[in-house]
């Protein structure tokens, strides 16, 4: 069984509020969620209003599959446009 595990760093410019911020990042998670079969959440920075901090997980039994799945994430999160990447880190681990 493989894991990946990403750790996305957002950008949102232009925001003075968590009102603001939620309302982004549910956007952003709730897409991705609907297009890909993947656990999605906030992990970090929840009181800082200009940017958030997503993780997410793929399983499979496959690891170019979760590569894969792990890239088309990212690709679909930079192309949604509502909040730039400022950074990606991801590990995929053998179980």
């Amino acid at each position: 069984m493989f894991v990946g595990v990403c750790r996305l760093d957002l950008s949102i410019e232009d925001n003075f509020s968590l009102k603001g911020k939620r309302a982004v990042v549910k956007r952003v998670i709730q897409r991705t969620r609907n297009r890909f079969n993947i656990a999605m959440a906030e992990v970090d920075d929840n009181d800082v209003h200009s940017r958030a901090v997503l993780g997410f997980a793929v399983v499979s039994n496959d690891k170019r599959f979760v590569n894969s799945v792990l890239d088309k994430v990212i690709d679909f999160i930079e192309e949604l446009g509502d909040a730039p990447i400022e950074d990606v880190r991801y590990q995929i681990e053998q179980y």
